[in-house]
């Protein structure tokens, strides 16, 4: 009887232990958010980027420009998509658009809470970057090891590509 006690509180004690432990994961008190300098302000390499024209009804970034050419409009400029919050954190992506090809995509705000985010993201966002541009646009699979970053990121730059009427 007594070996059958002492098996049952060991069991219950490990299982209170067990879900007790708060993981690295969670979305505890602990989590931060990398926000990179204001999109409002231009880099010297976003304003080479984006050529100036007209402000575009969609956009706004003080940066953001639509610019028509000979039968076709054509869309430059600087655009910020929404905040998208993830279970990890905000995400938020900003692109430079010129004559409507997306010349550069910025994470402006992505998930840095703890080494776990930092280690994804270190590889994930410049490659979700680098697809955005390569695409022109958000039709780019997920990354596997990275669905919570990338559906934020999507959603993000989805915002910022209807801001830019593409």
């Amino acid at each position: 009887m007594r070996r059958i006690a002492i098996a049952v509180m060991s069991t219950i004690s490990g299982l209170v232990l067990l879900f007790s432990y708060h993981t690295s994961l969670g979305s505890g008190g602990g989590s931060s958010t990398t926000t990179l300098p204001d999109p409002n302000q231009s880099t010297p390499a976003d304003t080479a980027a984006a050529d100036s024209g007209a402000a575009s009804p969609g956009a706004t970034d003080p940066g953001a420009a639509t610019q028509q050419s000979a039968g076709a409009n054509t869309v430059s400029g600087t655009f910020t998509g929404d905040v998208v919050d993830t279970q990890w954190g905000p995400c938020q992506v900003r692109i430079v658009v010129k004559n409507s090809k997306i010349v550069k995509a910025t994470a402006v705000q992505f998930p840095n809470g703890n080494h776990h985010d930092d280690e994804i993201n270190s590889w994930a966002v410049p490659q979700l970057q680098q697809a955005t541009v390569a695409v022109n646009g958000a039709g780019f699979d997920a990354l596997s090891g990275a669905t919570v970053t990338s559906e934020g990121y999507r959603g993000s730059l989805q915002s910022a590509l209807d801001k830019a009427h593409l």
